[in-house]
């Protein structure tokens, strides 16, 4: 995984359900982190710029859920780029626990759009060059 990109999150309160395990959309809030982070730290994007003109919408997701983490567990939280198009992005993700097993795993489809002045309508906008050579560097 030397091209992914890597944070790590510990497992809060705020993330468990009854039975003590993350309740399952805990995991995409964890997921849409990554991404923010992502744009932020890696592409230099950060969320509050990008929404100004535009955003990046997840379009489509794929997710296998292997194994429970339970508060208190740090997860290392890894994203790579698949597939890099004109305005979309195909990218894969991995949630590992300490001892290396695999949490969750998945694809994230992500596009790039542009608003009008009044935010009424929204079209695919192509990556500006500066962006895709960054994004680039993360294909795997």
């Amino acid at each position: 995984m030397e091209k992914a990109f890597i944070k790590k999150e510990t497992v809060r309160f705020q993330h468990v359900d009854f039975a003590g395990i993350v309740f399952y959309p805990r995991f995409l809030e964890m997921l849409n982190n990554i991404v923010e982070d992502f744009y932020d730290e890696a592409l230099g994007m950060p969320f509050k710029n990008i929404h100004k003109t535009g955003g990046i919408p997840t379009v489509d997701l794929k997710i296998q859920f292997k194994k429970a983490a339970r508060l208190g567990d740090v997860l290392t939280k890894y994203l790579w780029v698949k597939k890099l198009g004109s305005s979309s992005i195909m990218c894969g993700f991995k949630f590992e626990h300490e001892d290396g097993s695999t949490c969750l795993e998945g694809e994230v489809s992500l596009v790039r759009v542009a608003f009008n002045e009044g935010r009424d309508e929204i079209k695919s906008s192509p990556f500006p060059d500066e962006m895709r050579a960054k994004l680039e560097q993360y294909v795997m």
